[in-house]
């Protein structure tokens, strides 16, 4: 990875050079094998002013979990306010398809399985999860409620299969990126209709 340089640049900037370069090794390696020294050593800094500028490893990966969900949780949001049931699923996919354009490690940092349960950064990850599922999970009800189904059962199996799916189209994305956020919509939706004609 090449170095991006920072002499002259402005804090903000070099921030988020930072935060660009953490968000990938977190993303890549998970938070238990992630190096900061590598991080610091990519983003063209020393070690000692990643910790000036965020106080820890866990305070680094704070802010790279508070950027990627606050862009998430945005999106996510937005969608809500779509009529119905199918349309809102709709615009959920385009919306995190599209706050996760060329970025699909930020959906890793926040769902990643190697942070330890103890840890500040385990918390941070948990309050965006939460957020997300229970926009996850709103969405689920009115698309039961729709179908007139009211089964707990079912609602916890659905909310399982749509997180399930959504994690599993970020990273079959994350391995094939020549496909922009409307393209991905358009192929889940393509997909989708195929599996509902053939169970019919």
């Amino acid at each position: 990875m090449s170095r991006p340089g920072t002499k002259g640049v402005p804090r903000e900037r070099r921030e988020e050079q930072i935060l660009d370069i953490a968000t990938c090794e977190f993303g890549e390696r998970g938070y238990a094998e992630a190096s900061v020294a590598e991080i610091a050593t990519a983003a063209g800094v020393s070690k000692p002013l990643v910790y000036a500028y965020f106080g820890s490893r866990d305070g680094l990966h704070a802010a790279c979990v508070h950027r990627a969900g606050k862009s998430l949780i945005d999106a996510v949001a937005a969608a809500q306010f779509a009529q119905g049931a199918h349309d809102r699923a709709l615009a959920t996919l385009t919306g995190i398809f599209r706050a996760l354009d060329g970025r699909t490690q930020n959906w890793k940092i926040i769902y990643d399985a190697t942070l330890p349960r103890s840890s500040a950064a385990y918390s941070v990850a948990r309050e965006y999860r939460n957020a997300l599922n229970g926009m996850g999970a709103a969405g689920v009800s009115q698309v039961l409620a729709d179908a007139g189904i009211s089964d707990d059962d079912d609602h916890s199996l659905l909310l399982a299969l749509w997180f399930s799916i959504v994690s599993t189209t970020i990273s079959w994305w994350s391995d094939h990126p020549g496909h922009t956020p409307d393209q991905m919509t358009a192929r889940c939706l393509r997909l989708f209709t195929t599996i509902r004609a053939t169970t019919l």
